[in-house]
This record gives C-alpha cells, sequence and structure tokens, in this order.
C-alpha cells in the first residue's frame, strides 16, 4: 500500500519540481491541494502521511489579505503538535516556523538568485550534507526566526536562518532544492519577472546560472530528500 503526500501549493510552479520523482521512488502516491480547491480548514491536518507545503510569493504576516494563510498556519500547528512528517519550502518554511511559535519578519532586501549554503555542525550531520558547496537557488524577502527546540542547518551571508529541523519529523528549508533549474526555470523568470525588475535582476543571468549548475543541484537535492525519507518515522 502506498503511503500519501499531500503537497500545498500556492502558485502553479512553484511545484514539487525535482522532488516528485524521489517521492515516487520512496512508494509515496503524490497530491496537490491548491488554493482554489477546498479550504485548509476542510483538511485532516493528519490524514497524509507526509505534508509538504511549497513557496510562494506572500508572507506569513499577510492573512488579513490572504486568509488561507491563517487556516494553513492552524493546519501545520495541529500536524506539527502531533509529531507528524512534515516538510517545508520557504513560505512552507516561514509558516512553520509561525506554526511553531517565531517570527518571521521582512529582511530589508532580497535574496535571490545562486549560492552555497553555510551548513552547521547539525546541517552537515543530516541529509543536508548533500548540498554542501553547491549553489542552491534562494528566492525571498522574509526570514524566520529558529522556533524553540528547533535544529539550525545553514546560513548564507544574507539570511542567517537557512533551514531548521525538529527532530527526524519536520523539516524546514528557507531555499529552494526542489527547482528543476535545468527544465523548470523560465517558468519561476517569468512567473516572477515583476518581482526580478523591481530588484534589478537580470534574468538572463539567471538562466545561464541555471543551464550550468542544474544538473549537480538535481543530483545534490534528490539526494538530500531521499536520506530525509528514509530517517522519517
Amino acid at each position: 500500500m502506498h503511503k500519501t503526500a499531500l503537497a500545498i501549493r500556492h502558485v502553479h510552479f512553484e511545484d514539487l519540481g525535482i522532488f516528485g520523482a524521489v517521492l515516487s521512488d520512496a512508494g509515496y502516491a503524490v497530491r496537490y491541494h491548491d488554493l482554489d480547491a477546498a479550504p485548509f480548514a476542510t483538511l485532516d491536518p493528519l490524514e497524509p502521511d507526509l505534508l509538504i507545503v511549497l513557496g510562494g510569493p506572500v508572507g506569513v504576516y499577510d492573512s488579513d489579505a490572504y486568509p488561507y494563510l491563517a487556516e494553513e498556519t492552524s493546519l501545520l500547528a495541529a500536524r506539527l503538535a502531533a509529531g507528524r512528517p512534515t516538510l517545508g519550502i520557504c513560505l512552507g518554511a516561514q509558516q512553520i516556523a509561525k506554526a511553531l511559535g517565531a517570527a518571521v519578519r521582512p529582511m530589508g532586501h532580497k535574496e535571490i538568485g545562486f549560492g552555497p549554503l553555510t551548513l552547521t555542525d547539525a546541517g552537515r550531520a543530516g541529509p543536508l550534507r548533500h548540498l554542501e558547496g553547491v549553489p542552491v537557488l534562494h528566492w525571498h524577502g522574509d526570514a524566520f526566526q529558529i522556533p524553540a527546540g528547533a535544529e539550525s542547518l545553514a546560513s548564507t551571508p544574507l539570511c542567517a536562518t537557512q533551514g531548521f529541523s525538529v527532530g527526524r519529523h519536520t523539516l524546514a528549508l528557507q531555499f529552494h532544492p526542489e527547482v528543476d533549474v535545468a527544465a523548470g526555470i523560465e517558468r519561476w523568470l517569468t512567473g516572477h519577472a515583476a518581482e526580478l525588475a523591481g530588484a534589478g535582476i537580470d534574468p538572463r543571468v539567471l538562466r545561464g546560472q541555471a543551464a550550468r549548475i542544474g544538473p549537480e543541484l538535481r543530483e545534490a537535492g534528490q539526494k538530500m530528500l531521499a536520506e530525509w525519507l528514509r530517517a522519517v518515522p
């Protein structure tokens, strides 16, 4: 019998990317829950064997304008309290941090582009070790604090909090290891065209970097996720 993985997707092009094949290989039947589907309040927070919350171009503090964010936080709080396996990426990681009582705030600058992580001792001892020395994709303007009881995993010069874990069941990543940058970067460049223009970032630079880094990042990202899944209770 397949295990179930539910991926909450906020914008269509920010999907599971290279993680999809890893989840299938690990025996998960994956389904997406998009924003125009049923409200998050109707979901059973404990039902899927794995919950994945993906990225999106809003902030966790925007729940007045985007009420679904509060429903998502409540869903995560219930799931995390039960110790159920949960993975968050970018906005998803920020939502996990908020659900665990940690602050999430604008950094005052954007971190968009490829750059390596500096791993903590905990980061080097776990699945993120596969990403050491590999430029990963960053695309955010907010940052979370590390929740009480969580282990900080990585940092960059522009953002001191790039990931954390809680036991073996929760992994929160500020960066984007899931993106198939070799095949899917064009959707990101077009979907975030206004943000790139506002930040003064040339999409041609990111496109060229993606072409060079793509194969190495795919291998490293898939190894990272596969190792984490093997340890999930």
